[in-house]
């Protein structure tokens, strides 16, 4: 069996998501979640994929064969799914490959409370699907005829959607009037929802790419490609643009001259205006290791604690839950406010985000310079026929004698990629220069390595 879990769920090309494994992996889910949880509901959703509606059969075929209750929510947002999860103490999925090409897809489940699973759940779940596939009378994985039907219940999208909607609206502190926005939903689970949400507020929105016809999702738009959204921005005048990905749990941001401003620089700012209100819990903040020197410098002179996690919002949830923190996510855009979400949430942080600029009366790129000073940061993707997880280990005498160049104003980071065959290089230094020629021997030493 190729796929396997990573950093968030399983995911790979959608013609291996082949109908006796997605209900095989399906049964293993609702047998492992059900059995650890007390729960007997699943609620699935998914993005506007191609494939989504055949994978979404066989998943809920699966589940169903695992003894849980299934409702089908239809294309939502993977943070609304794991909303309504947590409200109603079900389980979740979701079909999704976030930010990826259309030709992929993946799984991601929730535990009850829309919880992301941790390592250990999710070894127990890849175990007990290892079991069925080796139960099977040729050691593949068996049977899936599709005829149950898709759940019991198949929700009405729009109620579930509204209650989700309603949560998010109600953290907003003021009326947004008054300000201009562009949105970008990158042909994904967001198209129906977020300019509905963003003008209730008062402010004038303008929509780009929610037409998906399951091929152009993510395709030269959304969180990985905001060239068309900073053109907009500047066209029209607007104060901001909003860029989902694909299940819009990601937020990136432009400000109104066009420029990008990445989840460091708005975690920098979340970070910094909630901790003059007094609502930055224990005053801590959790971030990953990928987060920017910059960004820890900045925090250290507010005095906010920086506490890191590895690569994976799970891991920043799991961080949060252990600290009681109120604020976390990744330099991707992950952004997790728990007081309400249990996974990154693109709309509630554009939301919040709204709110920060409408309350502070400044231009975006002022309040973004204002927040941090980013370090130059290089990264370097080494593709490989497999994961290293020791990397670090095998190249550790380079990596010190690199490390010595940098000194206290720099960082290397080697890590493997959680959902693909690629070996991660990122160095931070005081010049982009000096960043680009130790990542760039660095990716050799990888390469070198990895042929070997």
């Amino acid at each position: 069996m190729g796929l396997r879990f990573g950093t968030d769920g399983v995911r790979g090309p959608a013609d291996e998501f082949s109908d006796p494994f997605v209900i095989a992996l399906g049964e293993a889910a609702a047998r492992t979640l059900l059995s650890e949880s007390g729960a007997s509901r699943f609620i699935v959703g998914r993005d506007t994929r191609e494939s989504g509606s055949r994978i979404e059969r066989a998943l809920v075929v699966g589940l169903e064969r695992g003894g849980a209750a299934v409702s089908v929510l239809g294309v939502a947002p993977t943070p609304a799914v794991a909303w309504l999860a947590a409200r109603d103490s079900q389980c979740g999925a979701v079909i999704s490959a976030s930010h990826n090409p259309w030709t992929d897809n993946g799984i991601k489940f929730f535990g009850v409370g829309g919880q992301k699973l941790s390592d250990e759940v999710e070894q127990r779940l890849e175990q007990r699907l290892d079991a069925l596939i080796a139960g099977s009378a040729d050691g593949s994985v068996s049977g899936g005829q599709l005829a149950a039907p898709v759940g019991d219940a198949v929700l009405d999208p729009v109620p579930a959607l509204r209650d989700w909607a309603d949560a998010l609206r109600s953290s907003v502190s003021e009326s947004l009037e008054g300000l201009h926005v562009v949105i970008d939903c990158a042909n994904g689970a967001q198209s129906t929802v977020a300019s509905e949400v963003i003008s209730s507020l008062g402010a004038v929105v303008e929509v780009l790419h929610a037409e998906p016809d399951g091929r152009n999702i993510n395709d030269g738009c959304g969180s990985t490609h905001p060239e068309d959204l900073q053109a907009r921005v500047r066209a029209v005048g607007a104060d901001l643009g909003l860029a989902f990905d694909g299940d819009a749990d990601r937020l990136v941001a432009v400000d109104e001259r066009g420029a990008i401003v990445d989840g460091d620089h708005l975690i920098a700012l979340f970070a910094g205006d909630l901790h003059a209100r007094g609502k930055l819990h224990r005053d801590l903040v959790v971030v990953t290791v990928m987060t920017n020197l910059g960004f820890r410098i900045a925090m250290d002179r507010l005095g906010i604690e920086v506490v890191e996690t590895a690569v994976g919002d799970r891991y920043v949830l799991e961080e949060l839950a252990r600290t009681g923190g109120s604020l976390g996510g990744e330099q991707s855009g992950h952004i997790i406010f728990p007081d309400i979400a249990t996974t990154g949430d693109g709309l509630l942080s554009g939301l919040r985000l709204l709110d920060l600029l409408k309350r502070s009366g400044r231009p975006f790129s002022e309040l973004a310079e204002a927040s941090m000073t980013q370090l130059p940061q290089v990264l370097r993707n080494v593709p490989v026929q497999q994961r290293r997880p020791d990397i670090a280990e095998l190249l550790a005498a380079q990596i010190a004698k690199e490390q010595q160049l940098l000194g206290t104003e720099g960082r290397i980071l080697l890590r493997p990629s959680g959902t693909e065959p690629l070996i991660r290089v990122m160095v931070e230094a005081s010049t982009e220069e000096l960043a680009r020629s130790i990542a760039e021997r660095l990716a050799v030493a990888v390469e070198e390595v990895c042929s070997a």
